[in-house]
């Protein structure tokens, strides 16, 4: 005789009892191959189900299961496209009860007078009667005794598949949950619970899959919710303590000197914002805690100027610095305004990019290395093998958003910081004078291990505070608000497809009367078809059609110097493009979003996005900041079709608000935190219970909870915290980069 099975949270599905074979295949197609993850198959929503009524006692406007006996069907045919239905009456001796499924003709093979039903469904009026929609029925079988009206309860319903439904997965469940309860264990103390009125582990599971009324499965909801969110916070606040307790950074010079040659350099006068957001970074790196600082603002606020300046810091303390963009069109961009502000001085500026030459890249590195390059810009290239730095200081990554968390960590990696490089040009470290706020470095920190360097990160599409907690909560996070003296709000206008020539007849006066003109579009060729709001379908915009339309003989920008910009030229030819552009030659850019950030032409006032509801509400914002940098008036003109709701909303939003902030806030809200800024990409761990929407307040606490839990225990290293520090690492250690810490 065999040994009884020992039931543990690893044991599979189809060893549970009363767990059918076909329904633990099911099962595991849907990822569920044991009972722990049985157990942590969480319903989507809960349905509060009413106890059995009689049919005379529903009311329009709930929810009922009743039964009956169907006295009369028949099938209607869809016409003139409306859906084919198959209609019931049901009788339970009270009164009349109509049904219907639509788009359902195998159910008049299944359903005829004389059959019992059990019904369940939202009840409407309907003529001067009441009728159920797609109700959930079962049939109620005439050789078996008569189920007893069910009684009111909170029903569980399931992600389920075509071979196994939420019913059945409740059923599973409701029989092997008693066997998973026992088993989980609580990484939170009970004082902990307790203050905070979270329910015990095995309780909330308990209540999120069988609740004996709604406020309980709410109640499991927020437990599950809250340990969501306090895990990521405490991974969070783990890898910001071991980068700030056990890591050092060059500790760069600051004097009023420094600072005075310094500002020399820039073309203009910093805003109140730019100067205290300086004062906030400049705090951090003359200390040898190593930054690690966002620096979000509006396009066109000025981050680039904090950002330099914080570089040439690195400079006058006889370090190197870096700036990672994610386009060559980007970097470029950065170089070539970069060297602009340098010019004459003695700082060496280098750019490297993907494209560079074999031979070229070899004596870049080679230069890099020897410390004979003092300011590096460029793309990925920048933390590719072989790319070593003599002593980098300060590290900058413009547009966090298109960056992952790794991207981050393997530029903080290039840094072996040693001091001891000749002067190179910004004076070199001199002692404390009035105006200084911190002493100059004297040599290595006494620390034995390798410096790394500090981190700015940069973004101009303004995080809400919700997804900068969970996406930059180990950032410190300064702001750039305002824009500098003299930008106008450009003005923004929405148009349907059918006024485009219109549009284009207004661009053509403008082009007439000297102005130059950014035209964007979806894609750079497509044959691929769109359906309308019309149900007409129509071509997807390229640079290809648009190009071919709007110059051809009697087009709109006929005899007008017109020149495409997208991501197959070669960097030769965006450079020829580009420069043409600057200087007036090409009056017009038909391009795709490659634009979207890094081109700076302020003789370029007019935007145009044709197939605006193709783009988010970022990326909208985004493009429309490439004008509105000059002192003459802008217009950005959305071509769109609201094809859904939110595409709606989102031109809607844009015609109205300027401001990035505004615009970050209702882009989370319309499109949620899984879409904005491509939260996937950039490593963000997803959450099965946590909604960033509607748990702000939750995650405030969650926040708070981890901040302090870490700075009492900073690597969860107490014998009572190896459950949680285990499941922290199981879920967050991997996309948050803290498989090292402790």
């Amino acid at each position: 005789m065999s040994a009884p099975l020992e039931i543990t949270l690893h044991t599979p599905v189809k060893q549970l009892p009363g767990v059918r074979a076909s329904n633990a295949t099911a099962l595991a197609a849907l990822g569920v191959h044991n009972l722990g993850q049985l157990a942590a198959y969480l319903p989507m929503r809960h349905e509060a189900h009413q106890a059995e009524t009689s049919i005379a006692e529903i009311r329009p406007g709930t929810i009922v299961t009743t039964r009956g006996e169907v006295t009369a069907t028949r099938s209607v045919a869809g016409r003139s496209g409306k859906k084919s239905r198959f209609e019931a009456v049901l009788h339970d001796g009270t009164g009349r009860l109509d049904l219907v499924w639509f788009n359902a003709p195998y159910m008049r093979r299944t359903l005829h007078p004389g059959v019992r039903l059990s019904v369940h469904g939202d009840v409407r009026a309907f003529g001067s009667g009441i009728q159920v929609a797609n109700p959930k029925y079962s049939i109620l079988d005439d050789a078996k005794p008569e189920p007893i009206a069910a009684e009111a309860r909170v029903r569980s319903v399931y992600p389920a598949s075509e071979h196994i439904s939420s019913n059945v997965i409740e059923e599973v469940i409701r029989a092997t949950l008693p066997l998973a309860l026992p088993l989980i264990d609580d990484h939170l103390l009970p004082e902990h619970r307790r203050k905070r009125e979270l329910p015990e582990l095995r309780e909330a599971y308990r209540m999120i899959h069988l609740p004996e009324t709604e406020a309980e499965a709410a109640g499991g909801r927020r437990r599950l919710a809250y340990d969501e969110l306090l895990l990521l916070q405490l991974g969070v606040h783990m890898k910001r303590a071991h980068l700030r307790g056990t890591l050092r950074s060059p500790a760069l010079a600051w004097s009023a000197t420094i600072d005075q040659h310094i500002r020399a350099r820039f073309p203009f006068a910093l805003t109140p914002d730019q100067n205290r957001v300086l004062k906030e970074v400049t705090a951090d790196l003359t200390k040898d805690t190593p930054t690690n600082r966002l620096i979000q603002g509006d396009v066109g606020s000025g981050k680039t100027i904090v950002a330099l300046y914080a570089m040439l810091l690195a400079a006058a303390s006889r370090h190197q610095a870096a700036l990672m963009a994610p386009t060559e069109l980007l970097a470029e961009q950065h170089f070539a305004s970069i060297s602009g502000m340098l010019g004459g001085s003695k700082v060496r500026v280098r750019l490297l990019t993907g494209s560079m030459s074999t031979r070229d890249r070899a004596v870049l590195l080679r230069e890099l290395e020897r410390g004979e390059i003092d300011l590096l810009i460029g793309t990925h290239a920048v933390i590719s093998g072989g790319v070593k730095f003599h002593s980098l200081a300060v590290a900058v990554i413009d547009e966090q958003h298109r960056f992952g968390v790794h991207q981050r960590a393997a530029l903080r990696s290039k840094g072996d910081a040693t001091v001891g490089k000749a002067g190179i040009g910004v004076p070199p470290t001199e002692p404390e004078t009035a105006g200084s706020i911190s002493e100059p470095p004297h040599g290595p920190h006494p620390h034995a291990a390798p410096l790394t360097p500090h981190v700015l990160v940069m973004t101009a599409t303004p995080i809400p505070r919700t997804l900068a907690l969970t996406l930059f909560g180990d950032l410190d996070v300064s702001t750039i608000r305002t824009l500098p003296p003299g930008r106008k709000p450009v003005r923004t206008r929405v148009l349907t497809p059918d006024r485009t020539d219109l549009v284009y007849q207004f661009v053509r006066r403008r082009i007439d009367a000297g102005d130059q003109v950014y035209i964007v579009v979806p894609t750079i060729d497509s044959d691929a078809l769109l359906a309308s709001s019309t149900g007409v379908e129509t071509s997807i915009a390229s640079v290809e059609s648009v190009m071919a339309r709007l110059t051809s003989p009697g087009g709109a920008l006929s005899g007008v110097r017109v020149a495409a910009m997208h991501g197959r030229l070669t960097q030769e030819e965006r450079d020829a493009t580009m420069r043409d552009f600057r200087d007036g030659r090409i009056r017009a850019l038909v391009a795709t979003t490659v634009i979207e950030v890094g081109v700076d032409v302020p003789t370029a006032n007019v935007m145009v996005i044709e197939q605006a509801e193709r783009f988010g509400l970022s990326q909208l914002h985004q493009l429309r900041g490439r004008v509105g940098r000059g002192r003459k008036q802008s217009v950005c003109l959305l071509i769109g079709d609201a094809v859904t709701e939110v595409a709606g909303q989102r031109l809607a939003v844009m015609r109205r608000v300027n401001d990035g902030f505004v615009l970050a806030e209702r882009d989370f809200e319309i499109r949620g935190p899984g879409e904005v800024f491509g939260l996937r990409q950039s490593g963000v761990a997803p959450f099965k219970v946590a909604d960033l929407m509607n748990d702000r307040d939750l995650l405030q606490l969650a926040t708070r909870d981890a901040a302090a839990w870490i700075a009492r225990s900073p690597a969860l290293a107490r014998p009572d915290e190896s459950l949680v520090r285990r499941r922290l690492f199981k879920a967050h250690g991997p996309w948050i980069g803290i498989g090292d810490v402790g």
